[in-house]
């Protein structure tokens, strides 16, 4: 029970607190009645922010040097064809929660009144859209102002009894409108005898009760789209606004439903706990656009999910919950590629009476696959299956595509007919999006970005709305800004806030001359040693250098120097927020999106020759079989001696005739690195691959001219090897200071059902043996995975078992037991990341934690804090996950732009076989891509799948065989592909 009482003081000053207090009766375990009371203190100072208001000009309060914050509402605001005379606008909670997207466009939505109960609300129903709230109050242009409503005297409402609590909070929208109407016209009033327009204050909201009470109320309310039409560009915007209510009120008229019911949450998570039902992330393979998987602890394989209705509108992302299908309807996973462009290319996107489900295209691609022989091969032994019977949480993010030119009726660009058509976006994995339009024609041709607003259970597709348009489709800007928000990374210019934390005297900023001044307080001088920085060419943002020299007694000392971030930036100030927002700096191939502004980035923090730098340096004694003696760890100045790229630095220890003290400590950094590697391999450290390309561009235009696997030298080896003892030596330090909260990195070993298919087709082809017991194992075996006929077959094996592991991960060691936090690729008990922090914000707080253990100074409470650290580490695992796929991404785009107009011919690798294609990796370029049975030839000629033997008989005209391993002459030209509309490298077989 709940009661509410308010007690207002008779004190008549303004500004003076009245007390409200709220009085909560419960019962407690032992059936005991206990009353709690909560005071609120209500007051008349809390300002309006209008800058046509003088009175709360003089009664704001002040900050601690005595000066009143900068009001935000403009004292001017803009009019549109409801409201000539201007207008603040109040949204209400949903207004926001369906029209974020609206009120973040520059050109419309300012002067805009964020009530403290919509803040509240918002942050309660969606956090990803509470922090684009609290972004735009913070944009200046905007003037965008939170106004704590709850706590102003006049407009806090209390809750009545038998009130709802969403009854309440449009109330207390409605009143607080209503005393903004009031308190301006008096402001205007008190500022001006003449005549001044006065603005209107107007409440948002697409509640009909909510805008009938207004209406008989007084108060000034309008629909979101009602409003949207009086501006300028309503064409534009009202496309942009949330579909979702709009289609809910269509249906409620239409009886038909294509998808089963999902579970209440309550069913779902006692069906979870009692183990009849499973919770996962929903995957769909990027080959077969029917075929999902969930991955769920109960099971040592992903169980697999067949077809749309089992799918039951998951997206690929959503946490799911899934029920296991009885056992006569597992089946084996696909062994086909079906993509949506060809299945359900014809569908039409107006057209929802009537429509099935499953299209009898469909049903025919799952039936093929339900009719193949399960043979005795691991690909073809039946999985368990499973149905979607509900969605915990929705992974719906903001999705790049461009309009399907079957879907648009008109195609003329003057046409503002509103039309539903398709969104086809870059991901496959992704279904087709309806979206409405008015600027059909426009956007044809055009890369663009839409949301999805809903997905009911009569609907085949998911329904969104327009937000923006990119450019046009292959232009340079519009697909690097396409795969920096596919892929979430934060790519705007840092705001003035993150600016103002950078050091007054900018590029001027020099290591203080005098011992005495702070910055040197607790540093090592170490600017006599000769160190240097080894790094690829170009690179301007140097975390570390090294460097080695022989001691008296035999041994030799060696130091890794890794910039002092940390230094410049403070814990929880503006740039270290958004610093740990970014997780990482992300490397495209003709841009990079730092993690930190430039001035620090590749200036003030970076380790550039020739000048002093604040460093934080790892320092070891070691012996000449490369044991360490004894660490010491210590902030320091240093001044490198050069900045060599790894082939400067090769040809340097390469040539004979130089024996200076740079070249000679260089050469015995080499020596120790390699016995350090052998360590490594010889306690079972991986040696895997991955294909990496370097894309060499015109020097004027910026256009790629030629595309080529990047070469690695010893020199690259060598600093991984110190970059990996330095991250290895600091985990262990900060783990023994802080064995609750050290953040550290782990790599889980994978399950052993990962490598079986590998293992099966190693052994079937060649008669090699995949042993995966252990890292050790799995390093030994792939020594042995050697070809002679084929110099690139243990390279493709590599490859191949890369993609069979686990990622890596951030974690903080309290919710570790040790024996999990193994790096199973490193073979090392413990690891971090230190050695990077201009580029990641791991190393950064390893920094902190680091100066913490050795007594530097004191460590942020925000580091002690375990909560707080696990949402760091997750917010990073899933930052650098991003940042490396938007590297690939741009890597794609940039061969494919490359390759453009070429006709080459190439050897190639089959690296994966299905039952209408397979997969041809070609080694020049780093590259892999699907060849069809259909491009092959017209009619797509017959094929007999031997999963057994991973081969592939192609019938008819062509006639011949596949396989898995074998080596093949590939034809590599480019097209632009019609499902994503990317520009592709296009194999076909020689």
């Amino acid at each position: 029970m709940e009661y509410f009482s308010l007690k207002r003081s008779t004190v008549a000053d303004r500004g003076q607190a009245n007390l409200s207090s709220k009085v909560y009766v419960r019962s407690t375990k032992s059936g005991k009645v206990q009353k709690i009371v909560r005071e609120l203190y209500l007051r008349q100072d809390i300002p309006c922010s209008s800058n046509l208001c003088r009175e709360c000009l003089e009664i704001a309060p002040t900050d601690y040097s005595k000066r009143v914050a900068p009001f935000v509402l403009s004292d001017t605001p803009a009019g549109s064809k409801n409201f000539p005379n201007g207008q603040y606008l109040v949204p209400d909670t949903n207004a926001f929660l369906t029209g974020m997207d609206l009120f973040e466009q520059e050109t419309a939505f300012h002067d805009v009144i964020v009530l403290q109960t919509v803040l509240e609300e918002v942050k309660n129903r969606s956090l990803p859209l509470y922090h684009r709230l609290i972004s735009l109050t913070k944009n200046e242009g905007k003037r965008f102002y939170v106004f704590f409503n709850e706590f102003r005297q006049e407009t806090h409402v209390p809750r009545d009894v038998g009130e709802s609590i969403n009854d309440r909070n449009d109330r207390a929208v409605r009143r607080a409108v209503q005393w903004y109407n009031q308190h301006i016209t008096k402001a205007v009033a008190a500022r001006s005898k003449k005549q001044m327009r006065i603005p209107t204050v107007v409440m948002i909201t697409d509640d009909r009760d909510n805008l009938r009470k207004a209406k008989a109320e007084g108060v000034p309310g309008i629909t979101l789209a009602d409003f949207v039409s009086g501006l300028e560009n309503a064409d534009e915007l009202l496309d942009m606004i949330s579909a979702a209510q709009e289609q809910r009120e269509v249906r409620s008229k239409k009886p038909e439903v294509f998808y089963p019911d999902h579970f209440t949450m309550s069913k779902m998570m006692t069906g979870v706990k009692a183990g009849t039902l499973h919770q996962g992330i929903f995957n769909v393979s990027q080959y077969n656009y029917l075929e999902g998987s969930v991955h769920v602890p109960a099971f040592e394989k992903s169980l697999i999910v067949l077809g749309r209705e089992n799918s039951n509108r998951a997206v690929s992302g959503d946490v799911v919950v899934v029920e296991v299908l009885p056992q006569d309807q597992w089946k084996a996973p696909s062994t086909k590629i079906v993509e949506e462009d060809t299945v359900a290319k014809n569908d039409n996107a107006e057209q929802e009476d009537g429509e099935n489900v499953v299209t009898e295209r469909e049903k025919r691609a799952l039936q093929e696959e339900v009719k193949r022989t399960h043979a005795s091969g691991t690909e073809g032994k039946p999985q368990p299956t499973a149905r979607v019977v509900g969605i915990i949480k929705r992974n719906w993010r903001q999705y790049v595509g461009h309009i399907d030119r079957d879907s648009v009726r008109s195609t003329a660009k003057t046409s503002r007919q509103q039309q539903t058509v398709f969104l086809v976006p870059m991901d496959k994995r992704v279904p087709k999006i309806r979206i409405r339009t008015r600027q059909a024609g426009e956007l044809l041709g055009q890369r663009i970005l839409a949301s999805i607003d809903s997905w009911e259970k009569d609907s085949r597709y998911p329904v969104g709305h327009f937000i923006r348009s990119l450019g046009e489709l292959e232009s340079k800007g519009a697909e690097t800004e396409a795969l920096l928000l596919e892929w979430d990374v934060q790519y705007k210019p840092f705001p003035k806030t993150v600016l103002d934390c950078l050091p007054a005297e900018g590029h001027d900023w020099v290591v203080p001359e005098s011992k005495e001044d702070p910055g040197w307080k607790g540093r090592k001088d170490l600017r006599d040693l000769i160190i240097c920085s080894i790094d690829p060419p170009g690179c301007v943002d140097i975390d570390d250098a090294l460097h080695a020299r022989k001691l008296p007694n035999g041994n030799f000392e060696v130091g890794v120097h890794i910039a002092d971030v940390s230094h410049f930036v403070k814990p929880n100030n503006a740039m270290d927020k958004e610093a740990s927002q970014r997780g990482t700096t992300v490397y495209l191939v003709d841009k990079r999106i730092d993690m930190l502004p430039m001035l620090l980035g590749t200036d003030l923090c970076s380790l550039k020759p020739y000048v002093e730098r604040y460093a934080f340096s790892v320092i070891w004694e070691v012996n000449e079989n490369a044991d360490i003696i004894k660490s010491e760890f210590t902030k320091s100045v240093i001044r490198s001696r050069e900045a060599f790229s790894y082939e400067q630095a090769q040809l340097r220890i390469d040539d004979a005739s130089q024996q200076d003290d740079l070249t000679n400590g260089m050469r015995t950094l080499l020596m120790l690195s390699q016995k350090l590697k052998q360590k490594r391999m010889d306690a079972g450290a991986l040696n895997l691959a991955s294909p990496e390309v370097k894309v060499r561009s015109e020097s004027e235009t910026s256009d790629p001219v030629d595309v080529h696997v990047k070469q690695s030298l010893a020199t690259n080896s060598l600093v991984e090897e110190f970059m990996l003892l330095a991250n290895i030596s600091v985990a262990a330090r900060n783990y023994e200071a802080f064995p609750q909260t050290a953040l550290l990195r782990r790599h889980a070993a994978p399950p052993k059902s990962n490598f079986e298919e590998l293992a099966n087709q190693l052994k079937v082809k060649k008669g090699l043996e995949l042993r995966s017991d252990s890292s050790g194992a799995v390093a030994e075996s792939l020594d042995k995975c050697i070809d002679p006929n084929n110099s690139f077959f243990n390279t493709l094996v590599r490859i191949m078992a890369t993609r069979c592991m686990m990622s890596a991960e951030y974690f903080c060691a309290g919710t570790q037991a040790y024996p999990e936090f193994r790096h199973y690729g490193l073979a090392s008990e413990i690891y971090t990341h230190f050695t990077s922090p201009i580029r990641r914000y791991a190393d950064l707080e390893a920094h902190r934690q680091l100066a913490a253990a050795i007594e530097y100074e004191q460590l942020d409470p925000s580091l002690h804090s375990k909560a707080k650290l696990e949402a760091v580490c997750k917010n990073i695992n899933v930052r650098h996950r991003n940042a490396q796929m938007a590297g690939r991404a741009s890597i794609e785009y940039y061969v494919g732009q490359a390759l453009k107009g070429k006709d080459l011919q190439e050897e190639g690798f089959i690296m994966k076989i299905f039952s209408n294609g397979f997969v041809v990796f070609v080694p020049r370029f780093g590259i892999e891509s699907l060849i069809r049975l259909r491009d092959l030839a017209t009619p797509e000629p017959e094929a007999e799948f031997d999963t057994d033997n991973y081969q592939l008989n192609i019938k008819g005209e062509i006639n011949r065989s596949v396989e898995l391993f074998e080596r093949v002459m590939v034809r590599i030209t480019d097209e632009l592909e019609e499902s994503t509309g990317k520009r592709k490298v296009k194999l076909t077989l020689v």
